[in-house]
């Protein structure tokens, strides 16, 4: 049996278009909103036509106490060049966190399939 896990691919975003960079503060304050941004293609842009294109954009939170992550958003991108309307990948979150934790996040290419990225997160 195949594993869906087995399918999701990693690398540095600075050298690979489908990799999402997560940019968040290194520690954000217990009940206080900050924003975290998710992008993709932020070094290397990613084509956006309708043979080739990001589909979604993920973000997910593991607490460090937690055993599974939490699904915060998920942002499409439903025009590829559509009566000339194309747009970058990129999605903005307002968040509050009760713990320190993960930011996870996971984008899909219609060719090249999935791609994640994380980073740590401190609460004070």
């Amino acid at each position: 049996m195949s594993k869906l896990t087995a399918t999701v691919q990693s690398g540095d975003w600075k050298n690979e278009k489908h990799v999402p960079v997560i940019k968040a503060p290194e520690s954000a304050k217990k009940d206080e909103s900050f924003l975290v941004t998710v992008v993709v293609g932020e070094e290397i842009a990613h084509p956006n036509t309708f043979e080739h294109y990001i589909k979604w954009i993920k973000l997910y939170f593991k607490p460090e106490s937690g055993k599974f992550p939490i699904e915060i958003a998920t942002v499409s991108f439903d025009a590829h060049g559509e009566a000339g309307v194309f747009t970058d990948y990129c999605a903005d979150v307002m968040l509050k966190i009760q713990e320190s934790g993960e930011l996870m996040a996971m984008s899909y290419c219609n060719i090249h399939g999935l791609w994640e990225n994380s980073i740590s997160i401190t609460c004070e």
